[in-house]
């Protein structure tokens, strides 16, 4: 017999017993389905069987971790249907970026020259695969975990075709690799899964563009949101993703091959002049409209606003202009009036938290050509303060703002449309784990801002995790409503960074104790890092947006 606290009592369980059984007997107590269980602060798949004493806590549908292995499990589900339904005529899913509370897919099959495109997805398929997942969901169909040596994992994606995956375990530094099996269909997957197919009774599946949208329950209500387009969020990341396919580096797996076979300076050089195009050609199109005075930048955390104000600074100096970096932070009421968040704290991110009839008059009156003294905010005294910083409007004169309510017009109010350009910029990884596995784009951010936070702040690990969910939140509140505002959306992620922060990142995870509530994460960050080979920050170039996360960068941030 073994001894758990569960639900704060102690509870004897006969020693191998499934974490599932006792999901069923406590379900009644969650809203939401249990579909993983922490065990002494690690995390355990409800298939596995009670084998120590400690801590049992149930995982649901609810929390982010169960979120993520429910979406894991339907995906498996679509891929097994089309597996089923067209592997004879070899069709494949390819599982790309995330939009909304979805997955964007595309189906592929190999053209008479051997190379994979992409397959029009029929109303006829649609409901084949439809219908295909819920006959498997109903058959309540058990996902089976194996434990494989890396040699024949390699052999079985080889011999199946899976060519990203083949790549991807070439390097891979551990001696065994975890296979999940789904009735016959064999698969890896970044992550832990549900332990069988009627769990998974939530999905849909529509048409998008040329591919699909598998659509997952809303997180917070637990069903499914009408599907809503982010077209110039899609589009911007699409056209990524084609970028790194034309240059060969698609996923994880390819971009290695760079690494090891010494062409990743030339990828870097190719990814720099890349963004440096692209920011020349934003440039010229800002340029060439004389009534925009005000370039408006937002984006979520880590996205680089600042190196790119100030790359985009530069170009439009070399387009004529003359701008003027204002950061709206300088804005801030001060601190006694800062409105306060449902936990008592200060809430700098909430539009209230700025000036808002201070920042419109100066604006207004900078448009009307008069002179004004731009504030400084003193984040130490918490006041704003003035230093004798004058500024008149000419005009070739431009005003390049940036700050989280950016693309917000409550901010801007008084400003004519015609004068504003809007900016929403984001890290939207166009890197892929393999085919079938995308990379979080959040991810990448958070991992950025890990390394940021340690050099320039002296914040650890543990404590960027900690506060993440809340910065995420406050993300989804002020920003991504606003996005598809934008005249113009910037993807400032670079295809070979996760190689660089790899260095900068591991040591700072591998320091969070195993009894921290963040060391889960830490623990799937190391996992997920140990994918890349390493690329030492020496070959960066100094005013690389990367500069700003690793330090060593050409400007003053």
């Amino acid at each position: 017999m073994k001894t758990l606290e569960i639900e704060g009592k102690k509870v004897s369980v006969k020693a191998g017993t499934t974490y599932l059984t006792l999901a069923r007997q406590y379900q009644e107590n969650y809203e939401r389905p249990i579909v993983l269980a922490r065990v002494n602060n690690r995390l355990r798949e409800l298939g596995k069987q009670v084998a120590e004493d400690g801590k049992l806590e149930f995982i649901t549908t609810a929390d982010k971790v169960g979120v993520k292995a429910y979406r894991r499990s339907v995906s498996l589900l679509l891929q097994k249907a089309i597996y089923d339904l067209y592997g004879k005529d070899q069709i494949s899913v390819h599982v790309m970026q995330t939009i909304g509370n979805g997955q964007f897919c595309e189906l592929q099959k190999k053209n008479e020259n051997g190379q994979m495109e992409n397959c029009v997805i029929t109303d006829e398929m649609l409901s084949e695969m439809i219908a295909a997942m819920h006959a498997s969901v109903r058959a309540d169909l058990t996902i089976h975990k194996e434990s494989r040596s890396t040699a024949d994992a390699i052999a079985l994606f080889h011999d199946m075709g899976m060519v990203d995956k083949e790549k991807l375990f070439g390097y891979r530094r551990s001696s065994s690799v975890n296979i999940y099996e789904l009735d016959g269909y064999r698969d890896y997957f970044y992550g832990y899964m549900v332990p069988s197919t009627g769990f998974l009774k939530k999905f849909e599946l529509v048409r998008y563009r040329h591919g699909m949208v598998l659509l997952y329950p809303n997180p917070k209500t637990g069903q499914i949101d009408p599907f809503v387009e982010s077209g110039k969020l899609f589009d911007t990341q699409y056209q990524s993703s084609v970028w790194g396919q034309k240059m060969g580096v698609k996923n994880i797996g390819e971009l290695n091959d760079a690494i090891a076979q010494g062409r990743i300076q030339d990828i870097i050089l190719m990814q720099e002049a890349e963004m440096e195009a692209r920011l020349s050609d934003l440039a010229a199109q800002i340029a060439a409209q004389p009534d925009k005075k005000f370039v408006m930048i937002a984006g979520p955390s880590s996205s680089g606003k600042t190196t790119f104000s100030h790359r985009l600074s530069i170009q439009l100096t070399a387009h004529g202009k003359k701008p003027h970096p204002i950061g709206l932070d300088n804005y801030y009421v001060d601190r006694e009036k800062t409105p306060l968040d449902e936990n008592g704290k200060y809430d700098f991110e909430c539009l209230e938290a700025v000036d808002i009839e201070l920042f419109n008059r100066d604006m207004t009156a900078l448009l009307n050509g008069e002179q004004i003294e731009l504030p400084v905010f003193n984040f130490k005294t918490g006041k704003r303060e003035y230093r004798g910083n004058f500024l008149q409007l000419g005009p070739e004169d431009i005003l390049v703002i940036e700050g989280i309510h950016g693309l917000n017009d409550k901010l801007s109010y008084s400003l004519p449309c015609e004068s504003k350009f809007k900016i929403y910029i984001s890290a939207l990884t166009q890197l892929a784990i393999d085919e079938h596995n995308a990379l979080p784009t959040t991810d990448g951010r958070l991992l950025r801002r890990i390394v940021r936070d340690a050099r320039t702040r002296g914040t650890s690990a543990k404590n960027t995790i900690a506060m993440w969910d809340s910065v995420r939140r406050g993300e989804e509140k002020n920003i991504f409503p606003f996005q598809e505002q934008a005249d113009f959306v910037f993807n400032s992620a670079l295809i070979y960074e996760l190689a660089v922060l790899k260095v900068y990142a591991e040591p700072q995870l591998f320091n969070i104790p195993k009894d921290c509530p963040e060391y889960i994460e830490a623990k799937r960050l190391l996992k997920f890092l140990d994918y890349f080979l390493a690329i030492p920050s020496e070959v960066i170039q100094c005013n690389s947006l990367l500069r700003e996360f690793i330090g060593g960068g050409c400007f003053h941030l």
